[in-house]
């Protein structure tokens, strides 16, 4: 399960790479990112910002489920975490589109808490 969740998470940016590429006008393929900055759409600019903030999240996440599966941690834990992670990014994309800040912020949280815990859990288990 754990591993399937890395998988989603690889993918979860470009979900948002195509609400903000179809949220905007004409967009040109030849100039991806020059589109983006062009744009005055807030939703193009919101979606943008949720594929970049899921790029940024994935590699700590990755990084962790290995890290805590290498060390043993419970297999049961580590999935747990794992899926509640990706639907916390979920949930941050859905808000950060939405404009909903305070709840994108704690979706965020809950992410980085699970990130957190599957260090510490990998980290406790080889002491």
């Amino acid at each position: 399960m754990a591993y399937w969740c890395v998988l989603a998470a690889a993918l979860l940016p470009y979900a948002w790479t195509v609400v903000a590429k179809g949220s905007g006008k004409g967009f040109d393929n030849r100039d991806p990112r020059g589109w983006l900055q062009r744009q005055d759409n807030p939703r193009v600019a919101r979606a943008n910002a949720a594929q970049l903030n899921a790029f940024e999240a994935f590699p700590a996440f990755a990084v962790a489920v290995v890290m805590a599966q290498l060390a043993g941690v419970d297999p049961r834990r580590v999935a747990w975490l794992a899926l509640a992670f990706v639907l916390l990014r979920v949930l941050h994309g859905v808000f950060y589109v939405a404009d909903r800040d305070r709840l994108r912020s704690l979706a965020w949280a809950g992410g980085f808490a699970c990130v957190l815990a599957l260090l510490v859990s990998a980290a406790l288990a080889v002491r």
